[in-house]
C-alpha cells in the first residue's frame, strides 16, 4: 500500500506485496477475516469486484451507500474509492485483477470497455443476480478457484474470467443497452474517458465538444440520452467527487486540494463545492 498518495492506494491485486499477481481469487468470508485492518477507505488500481452469496451490512463506493444481498454483485475500477461494514456473516467471492490482465491475451486492447459495469461509472457497477443467473455465475467462480488454486494455465483462467465477465453482461443486460446506437455510444464513452483524463484542467464542456469533432448541442443531447446529465453536470459532478476523495485524507488542507483541482483560490473552490452538494468542504469533512 501507498501511503504517501492522497489516500491509500492498495497496489497489488493479491494484497499481499511479496506475492505480486495478476488476478486474484479467494472466498469472501476468508478474504474479509484476512483483511480486517483495510477497514477504511481506500482506492485500488487494479479491478475488483465482489458476488454476495449470503451477507449483510453496508458497502460504500465512493461515497454512496448500499445494503448487502445476497446475490449483489458490485464492480470497482481503478480509482473508485470504498470501504465497508459487513455484519460478520458475509459469504461469496471477491476478485481482483491487474487492469493489463487480457492486454496480451486478447487483439483487441479496448476489449474491456464494452462492459458498462468495469468503466467505473455509479449507476453501472452494482446490481442483483435474477435467480436464472445465480447458478451459472457461481460455478464459473468456483471453476476459477479451483483452476487457480491447482495451478493451472493463466491462459485457462483468463478464458474463464471473460466467460465472466460475458455471462454477467448477459445477464445485466446493461451492454445490450448501451450499444442501441452505436455511434452515440462510442462518443458518449468517448468523452467520459476525456473527463477522466482532464477534468482538473479542462472544465468547459466545448473544449470536450470541439475534441469530439461535434458541436457542445449535441454533445449535451447525448450525454442527457444515456444518464439524463447534460455535459456540465457529468464535469462538475467528477471535480466533486474528486474532491470528496481529496477530503478523506485530513492531512490535506482546503488550499492543497483546491490547488490539486487547479482552481484558482479556496474562495472560488469553496462556493463550487457548496452549490453542488449544499455543504461546504469543511462541513463534508466533519460528515466523514
Amino acid at each position: 500500500m501507498n501511503r504517501k498518495n492522497t489516500i491509500p492506494i492498495i497496489d497489488s491485486c493479491s494484497l499481499d506485496l511479496n506475492n505480486k499477481t495478476t488476478i486474484h481469487i479467494d472466498d469472501l468470508s476468508e478474504y474479509v477475516i484476512k483483511h480486517a485492518n483495510m477497514v477504511f477507505p481506500h482506492k485500488h488500481n487494479f479491478f475488483h469486484f465482489v458476488l454476495f452469496t449470503k451477507g449483510s451490512g453496508d458497502h460504500i463506493i465512493d461515497f454512496n451507500h448500499y445494503k448487502i444481498k445476497p446475490f449483489q454483485i458490485y464492480f470497482m475500477a481503478p480509482g473508485q474509492v470504498h470501504t465497508w461494514n459487513f455484519v460478520g456473516d458475509e459469504g461469496g467471492y471477491v476478485v481482483n485483477f491487474s487492469v493489463d490482465y487480457f492486454q496480451s491475451f486478447l487483439l483487441r486492447t479496448d476489449y474491456l470497455e464494452r462492459f458498462s459495469f468495469l468503466q467505473g461509472k455509479i449507476e453501472h457497477l452494482i446490481f442483483e443476480l435474477e435467480g436464472p443467473c445465480r447458478a451459472q455465475a457461481t460455478n464459473i467462480l468456483d471453476e476459477i478457484l479451483s483452476a487457480k488454486s491447482s495451478g493451472l494455465s493463466e491462459d485457462y483462467i483468463r478464458t474463464l474470467l471473460l466467460q465472466f465477465l460475458l455471462y454477467v453482461s448477459i445477464c445485466s443486460e446493461k451492454e445490450q443497452k448501451d450499444g442501441s446506437n452505436p455511434y452515440n455510444h462510442k462518443i458518449f464513452n468517448s468523452f467520459q474517458q476525456l473527463v477522466e483524463q482532464q477534468f482538473k484542467s479542462t472544465k468547459l464542456p466545448s473544449v470536450y465538444a470541439d475534441q469530439l469533432f461535434i458541436t457542445p448541442n449535441h454533445l449535451n443531447a447525448i450525454c442527457k440520452s444515456y444518464i439524463g446529465q447534460s455535459a456540465g453536470e457529468i464535469i462538475r459532478n467528477r471535480i466533486v467527487l474528486e474532491a470528496k476523495r481529496l477530503l478523506i485524507n485530513r492531512n490535506l488542507n482546503i488550499t492543497e486540494i483546491a490547488n490539486e483541482l487547479q482552481f484558482k483560490d479556496n474562495s472560488y473552490f469553496t462556493k463550487f463545492f457548496k452549490k453542488s452538494t449544499d455543504l461546504t468542504p469543511e462541513e463534508f469533512r466533519k460528515q466523514l
